[in-house]
């Protein structure tokens, strides 16, 4: 099936390669309202420029690769609503890597390799004292981040087993999601900022492992290893997705049509 879309969206080739240069609109600009923002001010959340970087680095290019590799499941709102899941679920296949391979926006390979170029050129500009444990967090969040986020795209399009139109639901913890990591959690106060970054987890994915890979100390009080162990929320959240999934697909009763 991948091989299959590989052919079939690449056959076209000035197409596909417009697609590749304007995908990165997207998270050049989510970068680019960092640079903004320390255009007013010198410090953001208790971090320089070059600083904030690596945690929007991280966010980026985390983002962009879990909404290439699983992004595509939104899409389940018009399969349950029209009954074409039926046939997913007929095939002598998982149906989960089905509806993820149906369509897979390959067009989105250079928004993945943008994102990666700003975490790896942050990591690089931000002066990391690096030790051999701080290499391997550089490559073990963005992965455990890539994780977290499939995890919620799951999570948020399982709900369209029980209702059909919630695609703007599920876009306030996805993309939303995105925009609250790619800044340092500090800058969020109250219910706000407990509810998204702890209750959810969304402060475990790029903001505590950016501390500890810049050896600072987190100006809410939680102690130094968070960062070392906020990789590890990536667990929960891909059990918590296995479960929510499989129960979606218990309700599932399709369209009677």
């Amino acid at each position: 099936m991948l091989r299959g879309q590989a052919r079939s969206q690449t056959a076209y080739r000035l197409s596909f390669g417009i697609d590749l240069v304007s995908n990165v609109g997207a998270t050049a600009l989510d970068v680019f309202t960092v640079f903004v923002l320390f255009g007013v001010t010198r410090v953001l959340g208790g971090l320089d420029l070059r600083e904030a970087l690596v945690v929007t680095g991280l966010t980026a290019c985390a983002f962009a690769t879990a909404d290439m590799l699983v992004g595509n499941i939104e899409r389940i709102s018009l399969y349950v609503r029209t009954g074409r899941f039926d046939a997913v679920l007929v095939r002598p296949l998982r149906a989960l890597p089905q509806l993820v391979l149906l369509d897979l926006p390959l067009h989105k390979l250079s928004r993945a390799a943008f994102g990666t170029a700003v975490y790896a050129v942050a990591l690089a500009a931000a002066g990391i004292a690096w030790t051999p444990g701080r290499a391997l967090l550089a490559v073990v969040a963005p992965a455990a981040a890539v994780v977290f986020f499939g995890a919620v795209f799951v999570v948020t399009a399982s709900v369209a087993f029980w209702w059909t139109e919630s695609g703007e639901f599920g876009n306030a913890f996805t993309y939303g999601g995105r925009d609250f990591t790619s800044y340092p959690i500090s800058v969020y106060s109250g219910w706000f900022r407990n509810a998204f970054a702890y209750a959810l987890g969304f402060a475990f994915v790029s903001y505590y492992p950016a501390l500890a890979l810049l050896g600072k100390a987190d100006p809410i009080g939680l102690p130094g290893w968070v960062g070392w162990l906020a990789p590890a929320v990536a667990l929960p959240a891909a059990a918590v997705a296995a479960l929510i999934w499989r129960q979606g697909l218990r309700h599932y009763t399709s369209t009677g049509s």
